[in-house]
């Protein structure tokens, strides 16, 4: 049986006792999932933490239904490409910095998922390299933007 993408979710929020709608779309790498609910701050959670373990539960789900269907990206109300707008510009004003300056920036910690995006962003920059580093204690890594030489 192939795996629903849609349905799954619907289903999983309505089992979580959230009252939702869920319009499905194309994303860069597979399906996007948009939630409509009147409870998105709950939904969304702090930094977007429950709407990453939603999307992880999720893709886990269909993934043991069919082992060939796409990636699911989960998006509340449009929140990961308002938070993704945001991310952009914080490293495209980094890399501002560093090419005034000439020093190395360090952005905050990211989740692999953020840091992706601010390596894809800046990729194309002749005048600026990106690297991740560990930061001790925790499971995410910060992003160094330096000149290019």
């Amino acid at each position: 049986m192939p795996a629903e993408p849609k349905s799954t979710l619907e289903k999983l929020l309505n089992l979580l006792g959230f009252d939702a709608t869920v319009q499905e779309g194309h994303a860069e790498d597979g399906v996007l999932l948009d939630v409509k609910t009147e409870d998105s701050g709950r939904l969304i959670g702090r930094q977007g933490q429950t709407l990453s373990d939603l999307q992880y539960i999720t893709n886990r789900l269909l993934f043991q239904q069919d082992a060939s269907v796409p990636k699911v990206l989960v998006d509340v109300s449009g929140y990961r490409a308002q938070a993704r707008e945001a991310l952009i510009k914080k490293a495209r004003e980094a890399a501002e910095k560093v090419r005034r300056w000439g020093d190395v920036v360090e952005l905050e910690p990211l989740n692999a998922f953020d840091r992706r995006i601010v390596h894809q962003a800046l990729k194309d920059d002749p005048n600026i390299e990106t690297h991740s580093v560990e930061v001790q204690g925790t499971d995410k890594k910060a992003i160094l933007l330096r000149p290019r030489h």
